[in-house]
């Protein structure tokens, strides 16, 4: 595993940027593994804005997405659809028909679980997965306790992640309770994995995740275990190592 100490959030997604653009540079028609929430935003503004000066074209790049909720719409602006739209794939020349979520309106678990699993199957796998960190050690949306050798599956979310969460909706009931994730298995087949950490409130978390045993309680500490991981952290998350 490499560590990446940077000054702050801004210095973090400007690195981030720097391996996902190397990545598309290099591969054009790669695939790309992307996440949601506040850690990329920056990430993704980042690569927005070489793309504006010419020196990236995502026109052959395709896309799969972590996770999204169940029961969410992709014009619902809490959905991670809506995210993406919204902070990256609206601003650049990707193929909107190449840029994957889960679908949150399908009700059928197993079917939907199972259309993921095969669709990033048949892409050939990920390239450069980008990944957050949750504070429950979560990655995606795989909880303590999840089995390290699940694919795509349906999860109910903790109360922690509800917790975190509710500052997105009206209130902590509307923050839907289930959501479509990319599994632990699925993660670790992705090529490259690039893990972006920013903040004090995450460093006891990066110490148990990348310092501490590999253990389902901790689910990104099975990160430890493959053998192409970049850190990048800034150095309020990296200062309890």
């Amino acid at each position: 595993m490499r560590i990446y100490k940077a000054k702050d959030y801004k210095d973090m997604s400007r690195k981030a940027a720097n391996m996902l653009s190397a990545q598309v540079i290099m591969k054009p028609n790669c695939v790309l593994g992307l996440a949601t929430g506040s850690s990329p935003v920056g990430t993704y503004d980042q690569l927005v804005e070489w793309y504006n000066k010419g020196d990236l074209d995502f026109s052959e790049v395709t896309s799969v997405n972590l996770d999204e909720y169940k029961g969410l719409d992709a014009e619902n602006d809490q959905s991670y659809r809506y995210f993406m739209n919204q902070h990256l794939f609206s601003r650049v020349n990707i193929n909107p028909g190449r840029t994957y979520l889960p679908n949150g309106m399908e009700m059928d678990e197993a079917a939907e679980c199972s259309r993921y699993s095969a669709l990033i199957h048949e892409l050939g796998g990920i390239d450069m997965q980008l990944l957050g960190l949750g504070h429950n050690g979560h990655i995606g949306f795989n909880e303590p306790g999840a089995a390290f050798e699940k694919d795509v599956h349906c999860v109910q979310l903790t109360e922690t992640t509800i917790n975190a969460n509710k500052r997105f909706f009206a209130s902590a009931e509307d923050v839907p309770k289930k959501a479509y994730t990319m599994g632990i298995k699925t993660i670790m087949q992705a090529k490259k994995i690039v893990v972006i950490v920013s903040g004090a409130d995450k460093a006891e978390i990066v110490k148990k995740a990348f310092f501490g045993p590999v253990t389902p309680q901790v689910p990104a500490s099975i990160l430890q275990m493959h053998n192409d991981v970049t850190l990048i952290a800034d150095e309020a998350a990296l200062s309890l190592v």
